[in-house]
């Protein structure tokens, strides 16, 4: 069962004093049997007091606000966390789709996380759910083959996409990163009829060659008759097990946002973010971003590049 010590620290600089900013975040580990928290310290720019609770989601959320002029916010998360799930995970791969519609008769979100937004490439995802449903009925191997499919014909690039790139324009460029694989095969699978939700959290593979290693990570849950939700990440086509630290889930990246707020202002801001990953064996993995964002009033942490954007 690894340990993990996890610094992320998200930095707004102004060039002019702004004011009233309200923030939402969502850098809680999440409560879960596959990770233990042992300590977790979050330090904002005046201590300001955060309204924490939980969302439809079952997300820890907190929300703070800075009413008096700044020209800087700092959040910094501090955590020590141990991952306890298991390397070799015992998913269910005997269950088919007629058991899963029979649970989700009795299960609104499950109903409601198998439902597929519109595109305008929706027959291109038809195509592509063909072949992952002539590989067999059963659930998990659907979920497995999702994955496999994305890895194998999308390539990983960063910086050619954004945290507002649709499904339609990931199948242009068959190309992009952790957000974007996770969107697709939110929609692949939810057009299959598997209900399916985005996980935001961090990855931590110690230099094994695994993507995404400093920065935010993102990877889908699909629910599996007779197991539960299983995470599986179509970045490094792996089911997840101890390597990953889960903050978050929802429908998409919108509702796990680590963080996310808006302001009064003509302020210009610097928007920065450090991420460090401490192992046991006394190796790190440290990394820094800069995104500079002109006169944006509302933001939001960017998880493809491990900094933040505007929205």
């Amino acid at each position: 069962m690894p340990i993990f010590r996890i610094h992320h620290v998200t930095k707004y600089s102004y060039d002019k004093p702004v004011k009233e900013s309200m923030n939402e975040v969502r850098i809680f580990p999440f409560q879960c049997a596959e990770q233990e928290v042992l300590q977790h310290d979050l330090v904002i720019t005046d201590q300001p007091d955060v309204l924490k609770f939980t969302d439809y989601w079952g997300n820890k959320t907190g929300i703070f606000n800075l009413l008096l002029p700044h020209k800087v916010l700092t959040i910094e998360s501090r955590l020590l966390v141990r991952t306890t799930a298991s390397s070799q995970l015992k998913i269910n791969f005997h269950s088919g789709l007629d058991e899963l519609a029979s649970e989700m008769d009795h299960n609104l979100q499950l109903l409601e996380l198998a439902s597929p937004d519109r595109i305008a490439s929706q027959s291109e995802i038809n195509d592509i759910a063909r072949v992952i449903k002539s590989t067999g009925n059963e659930v998990a191997t659907l979920v497995e083959k999702c994955c496999e499919y994305i890895f194998k014909n999308f390539k990983y690039i960063k910086g050619i996409t954004n945290i507002e790139t649709t499904v339609d324009e990931i199948l242009v460029h068959r190309a992009g990163v952790c957000q974007d694989f996770a969107h697709l095969m939110l929609h692949i699978l939810r057009t299959i009829g598997v209900p399916c939700r985005y996980v935001s959290g961090y990855i931590c593979p110690n230099k094994s060659g695994m993507r995404g290693e400093g920065a935010t990570h993102a990877w889908v849950e699909a629910y599996i008759p007779g197991f539960g939700w299983a995470g599986i990440d179509p970045t490094n086509n792996v089911w997840v097990t101890n390597k990953h630290v889960k903050l978050s889930v929802g429908r998409y990246f919108q509702d796990c946002s680590p963080i996310k707020g808006t302001f009064k202002g003509a302020g210009r801001q610097l928007l920065s973010v450090f991420v460090s990953v401490g192992y046991e064996d006394g190796q790190f993995f440290e990394e820094l971003n800069n995104v500079h964002l002109a006169g944006e009033r509302e933001k939001v942490e960017d998880p493809l590049e491990g900094a933040f954007a505007g929205q």
